[in-house]
């Protein structure tokens, strides 16, 4: 696909050929474990499943396009993705991640792969010279996200991706919150994109999926084998959703950055309301850098109230009419979520009280409905 073509051209035109035998604008959902061989070794490219599949292979397409990559390869779910990149790995490599990140990222870090002897570091990456001092001879991997769920942190991709170079080690950046449409860390020098497809690319809380985005040729052999090898691949039908999920990715971005201004200035002119994270704000400290990589700010946000009480937060995120109190994020309709109890909950509550993850905090997916209703929504919540 040309280069120099709109963002909205590129969402609904990535990864779409039209069907060879029909003729099809959508990409079919060849729902099949395997494929028919000529004579042993002689195929149409593909063999089974598992490894190779052309709804995925449309799918895989699709993400490395909009994500400005070379290839792209789509998981079970973002948490498999996640587990595919720390798999390049070995026991005694170690790993500087951010402090402030996805519960679920960090359970996967400190319960299942320190065990077989992977090192983590925990690091406030709002200030990227914080990496330096964690960097030694045995660091292979810089793990970080921005903006950071649920603080709404931003890491400078650029200043971790010049200090991840100079050392030679890779950097993966959790782009979930942003999506492709609002910001593209390869472009800013990252190795390895990673998303929870299940979010924004998918946009309609209906499938499971994860997937990476790389430009180097051996990285993206390594990582497919282990993708192959370990098997965390996603359906056919899974592969379609997320496909039509990509189509209409800008114009929901575009509502979810509206709707995010408007309930976030809203939730700060509250006088119940203690604090607001949304990183569009100007005095937010990673403002400027946010302006400088990201296309928009997007609808996520969290808040404290003056009245900082499990018992307050509880009833707020018990009152809401619209949004609807669940796990998850980013699609069309809007969520409420309490970090400490559900999405973070595997995280010690001293290390969440630490990074400012406190309990109390709320956290928001601005949807795509009328902003009015939402803010009338929260307002009446609050109380």
């Amino acid at each position: 696909m040309k280069t120099n073509i709109g963002l909205g051209t590129k969402m609904i035109h990535a990864g779409a050929e039209p069907d060879p035998c029909t003729g099809a604008i959508m990409t079919p959902i060849y729902q099949t474990s395997t494929y028919v061989q000529e004579s042993p070794g002689k195929h149409k490219g593909y063999e089974y499943a598992r490894s190779q599949n052309p709804t995925r292979f449309a799918l895989e397409r699709a993400v490395a396009e909009i994500e400005n990559g070379k290839y792209g390869l789509v998981f079970s779910s973002g948490v498999a993705a996640t587990d595919a990149v720390i798999k390049l790995l070995k026991p005694g490599d170690e790993v500087i991640a951010a402090a402030d990140m996805y519960g679920g990222t960090y359970r996967l870090f400190s319960k299942v792969f320190q065990k077989f002897g992977i090192i983590f570091h925990y690091v406030n990456m709002q200030d990227a010279a914080a990496i330096k001092p964690f960097i030694n001879k045995n660091t292979r991997l810089i793990w970080t996200e921005t903006p950071t769920n649920p603080l709404m942190n931003v890491t400078d991709i650029e200043a971790v991706a010049n200090i991840a170079k100079a050392h030679n080690i890779l950097l993966c950046v959790d782009n979930t919150f942003a999506s492709p449409y609002l910001q593209n860390p390869l472009d800013f020098g990252a190795d390895i994109v990673m998303h929870s497809a299940t979010k924004y690319l998918g946009g309609h809380s209906d499938v499971i999926q994860g997937c990476l985005i790389v430009n180097d040729d051996k990285l993206r052999d390594d990582l497919y084998f282990i993708q192959k090898s370990c098997g965390a691949v996603p359906g056919p039908q899974d592969c379609f959703l997320v496909l039509r999920g990509i189509k209409t990715l800008h114009v929901r971005m575009q509502r979810h950055c509206e709707n995010g201004e408007q309930v976030a200035h809203y939730l700060r002119s509250n006088d119940k309301v203690q604090h607001v994270y949304w990183c569009g704000f100007e005095d937010h400290p990673g403002y400027a850098v946010a302006k400088k990589q990201m296309r928009g700010f997007g609808g996520m946000m969290s808040f404290t109230l003056k009245d900082d009480s499990i018992a307050t937060a509880n009833k707020v995120l018990s009152s809401t009419k619209i949004f609807s109190l669940a796990e998850s994020l980013g699609g069309v309709e809007s969520l409420i979520n309490h970090p400490a109890s559900m999405t973070h909950a595997s995280i010690p509550r001293e290390e969440r009280l630490k990074n400012g993850l406190t309990d109390s905090l709320i956290r928001l997916s601005v949807g795509i409905e009328d902003a009015k209703d939402l803010i009338a929504d929260l307002a009446q919540a609050i109380g």
